[in-house]
């Protein structure tokens, strides 16, 4: 874990139906390290006034070039800012952070819900053995990047949306009913309803199951805890003790 700051450069930006924001960084440090699960801190200048840094999951690294890649939702001012910055200007980061995913077995199923999808993309990519991708929006534009983007040998791709607009119409607990009997394994990103619901059905099928729990951050590191979460060991920081907790750690609405 790099626990030191860096200034990365903005190489690209991409905004898609102004909502998404994918930001590659030139950061050679966090792009050599960064694994799937892990997220990075982003500090805005003074000149803003004071604002806590933000953490961004990472979504795809380049170890090669040196870029790390990361996909957010612009909705509050935060996350605003970070949108504003242009090709060139530099950001202060902190990463990679946090524990990641185990190896995905084969046949494993990555679900994920709204921006959940950003880690487990990174995840599908790097895994060395076949996986299945179910990610669920509302409607079809607030799909967070091109399905085309998600590709390589022996990943498939499940899309649903609520209102049918694209992929099966229903939620990502329906896609995971759907296919569920078949996984090895489970491993989610998004909501937290979701991710209790999920945790319940793949205890019910009897496989493992790992979860990235999103919460505020206001450190990335540990020390101000403000991202607890509990577990059945107790009271655990999701920033440096997770994101990534297997399933039967985490308690939701006071059960395990």
């Amino acid at each position: 874990m790099v626990n030191s700051y860096s200034t990365a450069i903005v190489e690209t930006k991409e905004i898609t139906s102004d909502r998404y924001c994918k930001l590659t960084l030139k950061a050679p440090a966090a792009s050599v390290k960064g694994l799937p699960g892990q997220f990075v801190m982003l500090y805005l200048p003074s000149e803003y006034g004071p604002m806590l840094p933000r953490p961004f999951s990472i979504y795809a690294t380049d170890r090669e070039k040196g870029l790390i890649s990361l996909l957010f939702e612009i909705r509050g001012r935060g996350t605003e800012l970070v949108a504003g910055f242009d090709e060139g200007s530099g950001i202060k980061l902190l990463g990679p952070l946090g524990s990641c995913f185990p190896e995905p077995p084969p046949g494993a199923l990555l679900l994920a819900g709204g921006l959940g999808v950003a880690p487990l993309a990174f995840l599908a990519r790097r895994a060395k053995t076949p996986v299945t991708v179910l990610y669920a929006v509302q409607k079809a534009d607030n799909l967070a990047f091109q399905p085309e983007e998600l590709t390589r040998p022996g990943l498939i791709l499940h899309l649903a949306s609520e209102d049918g607009s694209i992929g099966y119409e229903g939620t990502a607990l329906d896609l995971l009913a759907m296919h569920l009997e078949q996984a090895s394994a489970l491993y989610s990103c998004g909501p937290r309803k979701m991710l209790s619901k999920a945790a319940s059905m793949a205890a019910k099928a009897g496989i493992e199951c790992f979860l990235s729990l999103e919460e505020r951050m206001a450190c990335g590191i540990g020390a101000c805890l403000g991202c607890v979460t509990e577990t059945v060991q107790g009271y655990k920081r999701v920033c440096s003790d997770g994101p990534v907790f297997a399933a039967g750690e985490v308690v939701f609405n006071g059960k395990a």
